[in-house]
């Protein structure tokens, strides 16, 4: 099928990857001159583990190909995906603004039968939104040309999204248009040959769908959140409450990791998105609410544990900092818990050397050249003469750590674990003062 992508960010670079490996021909249209052009250079402007290779031998077989000319976009695709962003306005709620463009632009060129799909994170209602503004945009062209708008949320996750959207959980269309039902099935046939995994519903579900998802998701991570709070106080340990629970095949041992917070372009974004929904129709939606702030308070977790250790003021103070990505296999930043403990560091007077396995060109982008950051370029490079070590992401490089090496370099034995990696009891044979998420009073020491 002939399959054109409105947005090469991350959602929309993956899909057409996807979709171009198993034999469709994809095309991608972005505004991005720039990006466009590295792209077709198969330069890849994120990191997601397997997503280069793909591109770039997809690309090289003419499969796949970029442009910033839209109406040659347009004609290109029987299928036409909007997979661009919708970033949270002023009040929370997602912005549009580019969705409708696309709306418009394809209304402006389209001369035969159109699939439009709506792939990005939108509100209840926003495929109505895409039809009326189609719909309007023909209506001024006096054109009469057929068109479906379909919901088609994705379900990916950044450090594996390429093996999700290969391997889908679910593929779920809502539509109530026969035909573009009909189009979708064949569109994903390749995805459903050993299972069916395509669930059909209304569009309004598909939409609600998504933000369900991604907030059932945050809410788990939350309470497990608050669950560790109680047992820092109570002097239990969250790692055995969280295997007594894990066990119920009821709960699972998904998402039930307690940390420093969540992060990123999805959860804080769609969960808020959801609060403002709930607030545009005159619901109080106080479970998200509390997910929400839950959340916030956690992301200072790690800072309230070193101003437990050192003091408020950390002038003169060095902290080597392990991760920044908000997550795993991913250079994303967004929502990070670390930026929230940066800022609480550099307002105490803290000096900062940090290190993240592929997050340290994005931190240089987001905070420039400053003398109280130095970016180093090993994990073991920024133990030297630091104070403690902190750890904000649980990239596996991190897991097992020469602890001897780690004392050696430090000034002093002191670990603030934000991921709960390390086992507080043998660390504290060793002589480590360790500070855990929710591993009990009596496990930290003073």
């Amino acid at each position: 099928m002939k399959v054109t992508v409105f947005g090469v960010g991350y959602v929309g670079l993956v899909q057409a990857s996807v979709l171009a490996d198993v034999g469709h021909e994809v095309c991608c249209v972005d505004v991005d001159q720039d990006k466009v052009d590295r792209l077709n250079q198969g330069l890849i402007p994120i990191y997601e583990p397997g997503l280069e290779p793909m591109v770039r031998h997809n690309h090289d077989a003419g499969r796949l190909t970029f442009t910033t000319d839209a109406a040659a976009g347009v004609h290109h695709g029987k299928v036409q995906f909007i997979a661009v962003g919708t970033p949270p306005d002023e009040d929370g709620s997602a912005d549009l603004q580019y969705v409708l463009a696309v709306a418009d632009t394809i209304a402006r060129h389209m001369d035969s039968p159109k699939v439009v799909v709506d792939k990005s994170t939108v509100p209840v209602g926003t495929a109505d939104k895409v039809r009326q503004r189609i719909a309007s945009v023909l209506k001024e062209r006096g054109a009469d040309v057929a068109f479906q708008v379909v919901s088609n949320p994705e379900f990916l996750k950044e450090g594996a999204a390429v093996a999700d959207c290969m391997r889908p959980d679910r593929i779920v269309i809502g539509s109530d248009d026969e035909v573009a039902i009909e189009v979708m099935r064949e569109l994903y046939e390749p995805f459903n040959r050993q299972q069916e995994r395509t669930v059909i519903m209304d569009v309004r579900s598909a939409e609600l769908t998504k933000y369900a998802a991604n907030c059932m998701l945050a809410t788990k991570i939350s309470f497990m959140n608050e669950m560790a709070n109680l047992a820092e106080k109570l002097g239990a340990d969250i790692e055995a409450v969280r295997r007594g629970i894990g066990s119920d095949p009821r709960i699972g041992y998904h998402f039930i990791y307690p940390g420093c917070g969540y992060g990123g372009s999805c959860f804080p974004k769609d969960v808020q998105a959801l609060i403002r929904a709930a607030d545009g129709i005159g619901h109080d939606a106080k479970i998200l609410k509390a997910v929400e702030q839950v959340n916030d308070d956690q992301k200072t977790v790690l800072m309230r544990n070193i101003r437990r250790h050192f003091g408020d003021d950390l002038k003169g103070r060095t902290i080597a900092l392990w991760g920044l990505a908000f997550k795993p296999n991913t250079d994303d930043m967004r929502e990070a818990p670390s930026r929230v403990l940066l800022a609480a560091l550099w307002e105490a007077g803290a000096r900062v050397q940090a290190y993240d396995p592929e997050a340290m060109e994005e931190t240089q982008r987001i905070f420039g050249h400053r003398d109280n950051l130095v970016l180093m370029g090993t994990k073991e490079a920024a133990l030297k003469g630091a104070d403690a070590l902190v750890i904000c992401t649980e990239w596996q490089a991190f897991r097992a750590p020469d602890f001897d090496f780690i004392q050696q370099e430090l000034r002093q034995p002191v670990i603030f674990d934000g991921r709960n990696l390390y086992d507080p009891e043998r660390l504290a044979k060793r002589g480590f003062h360790y500070y855990g998420i929710g591993r009990g009073l009596s496990i930290n020491q003073e």
